[in-house]
């Protein structure tokens, strides 16, 4: 597996340097400090945060929000979502202003960007507790702004940090390959990563005191009361959560468990990069699966007996202040890192590994199985879409042959839909085909079921950009053939597929274009609207038709669109001599067709 160095890119001295400096006046005032003693490191510290203000905020019961709520998050972090869920991930809002602040401090902006001057230095974002979770977002918002160009320079590597994100957030960052440049050690006690699995209104009264007793040198240790309500609030909505889990894991669909999770709020935090739970004796056990890790931040933390319950509170409470020093500053950390690979054939009983350190119980080790398994189908589900692109490239190559058959014709387009000859049903049966394979790929995606590596994919990116330009103007053709207009309304509001929106919003997404701006194999749909209200005697939408064509001229000088639409029985002409008395068409356009043609067009 190699040392724990290759493993992060960062080494054991640096990791022990980011433990010392977040420990150090770890809820000091100031919002980050910079540390360059190194020469080939800087260090940007942030610290921790002590009042319960600055943990939960906003109207969420989590303190939750979506990270695009405020305009200057919306900018920062464009990769936080599923690109064809278009589901936009949810974090800490507390943390998030926190952030916020720090990014206006004209300092943080300048620091960074001189780390970022130095070339191949590297920059590491820490924190303990509090401080750990804006490190992460921090980590985020630098790989947003930086990363193309500075991805390997960056690391997280955080201490007794709550969660900060939900599931969108490590979907994202494993679509984006930055999953990697986030380390996390926990204490198997600590209760500080678990509390923002429970509801502020469960553990209000008790975190004001141990924030206090965090914070305050000297501050007299919370009544034994306050520590087992925190632990037992903490822990009870944390079982909750990982059952929640642990269910969907093992593949139980009982609407029972659905329906209860209307009048039961559960967490939307979710864990995100590598974990290092610490087992208390030295070892530390490795995870990079945030289901498996999810299940652990339960499972390692039970009590064996209720009588254990006045020191298990105990424990996790000091734990968050006591035990990093002793168990990453004072130990090799190279020596002592277990990796739990092959979760899926993780024994059901004890066998004397570390993972006996941890406590976890023969329930605890079947949910790490089970997220193992979803791991091995998600990738199983891959293997067979992949098995099927020899017969996506067939039917492709086909419908290749028959736009080539056509170009000097009436277009692809207009054969298809007028559908006179045999090679217009071939075409059809080939369409179809792709179609029922898109539809089960994003079908897949809908419901997360295919790694979440894969809409960042550059090979499906350019497939699925292939299909859509090849195969949409059929669907659209089809569309209007059967009048299904009528009936279901326009296509781009009622009948456009997700096989196409999916693979468009990839393609936008990679190449930093603005959403909706890639539509040249979906404008057809336009043409088809303005035609017929031209036809009908309508009034004609003149911005959309002065749209449509200087999009179509710029598909065209781009190559992206053939010039195969300015042919004679061409739909996109025949909407052309409908806005010419109306002083609608566009110079672009004429230019385009004069040079084509030879001929001045009128």
């Amino acid at each position: 597996m190699g040392s724990i160095s290759e493993k992060l890119g960062i080494s054991e001295e640096y990791i022990k340097k980011s433990c010392r400096l977040s420990l150090n006046d770890q809820f000091g005032t100031e919002l980050f400090h910079v540390d360059k003693s190194s020469s080939d490191a800087v260090f940007i510290v942030f610290k921790g945060v002590c009042t319960v203000e600055e943990w939960f905020s906003g109207d969420g019961a989590f303190g939750e929000t979506k990270i695009n709520y405020k305009d200057w998050s919306k900018e920062a972090f464009p990769s936080m979502r599923s690109i064809g869920n278009e589901d936009v991930a949810i974090v800490n809002q507390a943390f998030l202003e926190r952030f916020e602040l720090a990014t206006k401090d004209p300092n943080f902006g300048k620091e960074v960007g001189l780390a970022v001057e130095e070339g191949k230095k590297l920059i590491v974002f820490t924190g303990h507790s509090s401080g750990g979770a804006i490190a992460m977002l921090a980590t985020i918002w630098f790989l947003e702004k930086y990363g193309k160009k500075n991805t390997e320079t960056a690391k997280c590597v955080t201490f007794g940090a709550p969660l900060v994100g939900n599931f969108i957030v490590s979907h994202a960052l494993k679509r984006e390959k930055w999953s990697k440049f986030f380390t996390h050690f926990v204490m198997r006690y600590d209760i500080v990563p678990r509390i923002m699995l429970a509801p502020l209104s469960s553990i209000q009264q008790e975190l004001v005191h141990v924030l206090h007793y965090f914070t305050a040198n000297g501050h007299p240790y919370p009544h034994d009361s306050i520590a087992r309500n925190l632990y037992t609030n903490v822990m009870r909505n944390t079982s909750a959560l990982a059952s929640h889990a642990a269910c969907k894991l093992m593949g139980n669909t009982n609407m029972l468990l659905e329906k209860l999770t209307n009048f039961i709020k559960l967490s939307p935090y979710r864990p995100f990069g590598r974990y290092f739970f610490c087992t208390g004796n030295g070892k530390l056990i490795h995870l990079d699966n945030p289901e498996a890790v999810l299940q652990l931040l339960f499972y390692s933390c039970q009590l064996n007996h209720e009588n254990e319950i006045e020191a298990t509170a105990r424990k996790c409470i000091k734990a968050h202040l006591e035990d990093y020093k002793t168990e990453l500053l004072e130990r090799s950390l190279e020596e002592n890192v277990v990796d739990v690979d092959e979760r899926e054939q993780l024994p059901l009983a004890s066998d004397g590994t570390a993972l006996d350190d941890l406590g976890l119980s023969t329930r605890g080790r079947l949910c790490l199985r089970a997220a193992g398994e979803l791991e091995k189908q998600k990738r199983k589900n891959q293997e067979q879409i992949e098995k099927k692109r020899k017969e996506m490239e067939v039917s492709m190559k086909g419908l290749g042959e028959y736009k080539t058959f056509n170009a000097e014709r009436a277009g692809y387009y207009n054969a298809f839909k007028k559908q006179d000859e045999k090679r217009d049903f071939n075409a059809n049966v080939m369409r179809l085909v792709l179609a029922g394979i898109w539809d089960e790929i994003i079908e897949m995606l809908r419901r997360y079921d295919l790694p979440d590596e894969f809409e960042g994919d550059d090979n499906w990116i350019a497939l699925g950009t292939n299909f859509r330009r090849l195969v949409e103007p059929l669907d659209i053709a089809n569309y209007y053939r059967h009048a299904k207009n009528e009936d279901t309304g326009a296509y781009m509001n009622k009948g456009r597929p997700r096989r196409y929106r999916y693979p468009q919003s990839w393609h936008e997404k990679k190449n930093d274009l603005k959403k909706g701006s890639c539509g040249e194999s979906c404008f057809w749909a336009d043409v088809e609207e303005l035609l017929k209200a031209a036809n009908n005697g309508g009034k004609v939408d003149e911005e959309r038709a002065v749209k449509v064509q200087v999009d179509v001229a710029k598909w065209i000088e781009d190559s992206v669109l053939d010039k195969e639409v300015f042919l004679k029985e061409s739909t996109f002409l025949q909407l052309w001599d409908k806005l010419g008395p109306l002083k609608l068409q566009q110079e672009c356009i004429r230019a385009l067709m004069t040079d084509i043609t030879n001929v001045s067009i009128s």
